[in-house]
């Protein structure tokens, strides 16, 4: 009888391990470059999940140690990894519904207004199609403030300097530089240094975050201030068997934990990444230009409509529902407003 309830304590105290262990999440995350502003909320959700889930939920996060940045999708595809970030300006082939928020001149101006479109974009159904394709879930969005360019020798500032200026432009942002006679080229962040050091660039379309990251800002004398043509969209999304296959307890955590990320990227890039940019600009004696008016509104006339009606077509032409996409936009950025002044 002691030899048979030993037994079955030992089997009791083995099944409890393994329900123990079989409760264990652990998810590997693709990003790139090195930690910074841009996957502050990637740092924060996997420190608030592990908390939430007293260690029993885990985040592992790779930067570029498991893919590069054009490629995370299809490792998403393939399980290869549970989480990535991606940049719908990559490879427009693979998500055209995200591309819609590159276009360029769109008109939001705030990090709240950025996650606010890209949160009614990522919950329409086309939209969920398109990244189901990749056996992929949009989790959050990461929020970037308009692009600008730094540049070497003298500032550009007007249309005719922009003509024949090699930038580095993504996606929309790409083709609103090429409307005014600018030859844009995407290469990735990661060789966006190497780039303008040779001299195969001459300016850079950035946020601030990734000046500063990737080092353009070493090399510039010159940055325009006011010429915000737009930004690119680089979602977090999981593998969709992954998600689906979480504990609930787990599910919630994640879940629950987006806004809470969201709100820390957006405090820490509103009140560290400005006050450090200004710092350096100061320090390294880097112009600020003001592009003119004038030249501004000649700018979102050559490149806003003209632009936008192109990449319609071109949506229209693969079957994806272009207006009803861009419809979702501005009336997502016009009811967050409208919620601001109430």
């Amino acid at each position: 009888m002691k030899f048979s309830m030993l037994k079955t304590t030992a089997l009791a105290v083995t099944l409890a391990a393994f329900a123990g262990e079989a409760m264990a999440t652990e998810w590997n995350v693709s990003t790139w470059g090195k930690r910074r502003a841009f996957t502050e909320h990637l740092e924060k959700i996997a420190e608030l999940v592990s908390a939430k889930t007293n260690g029993e939920f885990t985040m592992n996060i790779s930067y570029g140690g498991l893919s590069n940045e054009k490629e995370n999708l299809d490792g998403i595809q393939i399980g290869a990894f549970e989480m990535a970030q991606i940049c719908a300006g990559y490879h427009e082939d693979k998500n055209p519904t995200l591309t819609v928020l590159e276009l360029p001149f769109l008109g939001v101006s705030t990090l709240a207004e950025e996650v606010a479109v890209s949160d009614a974009l990522y919950a329409h159904p086309a939209v969920k199609a398109d990244l189901a394709r990749w056996n992929a879930t949009l989790l959050m969005p990461s929020p970037m403030p308009q692009y600008n360019l730094v540049g070497t020798g003298e500032p550009r500032e007007t249309l005719d300097a922009f003509k024949g200026m090699r930038v580095r432009a993504t996606g929309g942002l790409g083709s609103a530089f090429s409307a005014v006679g600018a030859v844009p080229t995407s290469v990735t962040s990661s060789e966006a240094y190497t780039a303008m050091e040779s001299g195969v660039l001459d300016t850079v379309a950035f946020a601030q975050h990734a000046h500063l990251s990737f080092r353009t800002i070493d090399l510039a004398t010159w940055w325009t201030e006011n010429l915000n043509p737009g930004t690119v969209n680089c979602p977090i999304v999981v593998n969709t068997d992954a998600y689906e296959s979480l504990p609930a307890a787990h599910r919630e955590a994640l879940d629950s934990s987006v806004p809470e990320a969201i709100a820390f990227y957006i405090e820490n890039y509103e009140s560290k990444v400005i006050a450090q940019w200004n710092k350096i600009l100061a320090e390294k004696n880097v112009k600020k230009v003001q592009i003119p008016e004038a030249e501004l509104a000649a700018f979102r006339e050559a490149a806003g409509g003209p632009v936008r009606a192109e990449w319609m077509e071109r949506m229209k032409a693969q079957g994806v529902p272009a207006q009803e996409l861009y419809d979702t936009v501005t009336q997502a950025l016009a009811d967050f407003r409208a919620k601001q002044t109430n």
